[in-house]
């Protein structure tokens, strides 16, 4: 399996040796949030820590969180007031995730492709981005993190839901 990026911990704590390699930094990104598979309540995952996360590798130039009709309204505004863009989807969200993520690939200011989402589904996205010269990050959350999505990314953020022990960490 290929080596995590860093892993996310506890807001204020630091993991020892977690900064991106220096090609990497800098580098203009855009963030795809799959909402309904990562924005979960038991999860515990929060915006701000996958903004975070993302903002010592490099800069976000597109930032989108895709849920569906049933989003509770102090998600869309969590959403918005960090500064993301909400796109609320009738039904299923990865169609709408998927014409997201291309509308990036075809961006020639976006170098990086975000894709924060457990769902193997996306793996698509994941190997034409690469092919058309797009370095690739998938953000996840155990359970159920795929392990062919993180093999296929070129790097990998891991995010600690409030269920994961902290020893699991290191």
């Amino acid at each position: 399996m290929k080596e995590t990026l860093f892993k996310v911990l506890r807001r204020g704590e630091k993991e020892v040796g977690a900064e991106p390699p220096k090609h990497v930094r800098g580098k203009s990104i855009g963030l795809i949030i799959d909402g309904p598979n990562i924005l979960r309540k038991e999860f515990g995952i929060k915006l701000e820590d996958i903004v975070e996360a993302l903002e010592r590798i490099g800069k976000i130039r597109v930032a989108k969180v895709v849920l569906n009709q049933y989003a509770p309204q102090g998600l869309i505004e969590a959403v918005v007031n960090q500064g993301l863009e909400p796109i609320i989807v009738a039904g299923d969200t990865d169609v709408r995730i998927a014409i997201e993520a291309m509308e990036l690939i075809y961006n020639s200011d976006v170098e990086v492709i975000a894709l924060a989402t457990r769902d193997a589904d996306f793996l698509p996205l994941i190997n034409e981005a690469k092919r058309r010269g797009k370095e690739t990050i998938a953000i996840g959350v155990e359970p159920g993190f795929s392990v062919a999505l993180q093999n296929a990314a070129d790097y990998v953020i891991r995010m600690e839901g409030k269920g994961e022990e902290r020893a699991n960490n290191f």
